[in-house]
């Protein structure tokens, strides 16, 4: 079965890691809240930040092209390795998981959903989308209007 597009990692992520990537995005949001002053540098960041998905693509090909060239050059036998890696990543197309989405979650890749949560409540914070929630001075409360104004 196909799996669709939107969740499909999370899904397949366990429970306390999903929960460690949510907290750690309302745990910025609620620092920025407090100072947002700093908000423009971290969205710089998360500009930068690479998602799972392209970590999981540079990994793939990466480790695809070494195995051909080292098939081509040393022994064949290296060619096994481009084809297991094209199977995972085929294996991810399909149904949003593979072995070594399970590593990168743990070491702490988000999906561009998750980035783009944060994202969009620190300008929801900056006041990019018009004024929300409470008065400047109620950090946690504006925070929480914040994260889920992001997440409609």
């Amino acid at each position: 079965m196909v799996a669709s597009t939107v969740g499909r990692v999370p899904r397949h992520t366990s429970a306390s890691i999903n929960r460690e990537m949510m907290r750690g995005i309302a745990e910025s949001v609620r620092w920025h809240a407090a100072h947002p002053e700093g908000i423009d540098s971290r969205l710089r960041e998360l500009d930068r930040e690479w998602d799972v998905e392209r970590m999981l693509e540079a990994n793939a090909s990466t480790l695809a092209f070494t195995g051909t060239v080292l098939g081509a050059t040393v022994d064949k036998r290296w060619l096994a390795l481009p084809a297991l890696v094209t199977a995972f990543l085929f294996q991810h197309a399909a149904q949003g998981w593979c072995p070594p989405l399970s590593i990168l979650r743990r070491l702490g890749f988000r999906t561009a959903r998750e980035i783009n949560t944060e994202r969009y409540a620190l300008k929801a914070l900056r006041g990019d989308f018009g004024p929300i929630g409470p008065g400047a001075h109620d950090h946690d409360s504006r925070a929480s209007h914040a994260l889920q104004a992001a997440r409609l």
